[in-house]
């Protein structure tokens, strides 16, 4: 099938940097959007970043000048770079990959491991 792996996450101070990314492999065919979530302790898993396979980008409000999106399309990579960061940024980041697998002909979504980014104050 098809593998989502995230690396980068981590504990930061606010204020600080930290850079998400994640590659797919596996029978993929072709990938079209491609994002990053977050679900914090009690809440539930909300979008923060997506990117089309053309550039099209869209963020959350709470994210929009501090977390930007990239994707490298040969390589099936989407970065998450996060500046800024804020302790109401902490949860697990979970990369997602809407994904036409080899074979299947259909299109559906693949979701990473998830990795955790705290931020202290």
């Amino acid at each position: 099938q098809v593998q989502l792996v995230e690396s980068g996450g981590g504990l930061v101070q606010a204020g600080g940097s930290l850079r998400l990314s994640c590659a797919a492999s596996g029978r993929i065919f072709s990938i079209s959007g491609m994002g990053w979530y977050r679900q914090a302790p009690g809440k539930q898993r909300e979008l923060v970043a997506s990117i089309t396979s053309g550039g099209a980008t869209n963020y959350a409000d709470s994210v929009k000048g501090r977390l930007t999106i990239d994707r490298d399309n040969a390589k099936n990579t989407v970065n998450l770079q996060m500046n800024s960061l804020k302790p109401e940024d902490t949860a697990v980041y979970y990369c997602n990959a809407y994904t036409v697998v080899k074979v299947e002909g259909a299109g559906r979504d693949f979701w990473g491991q998830g990795t955790q980014v705290t931020v202290s104050l």
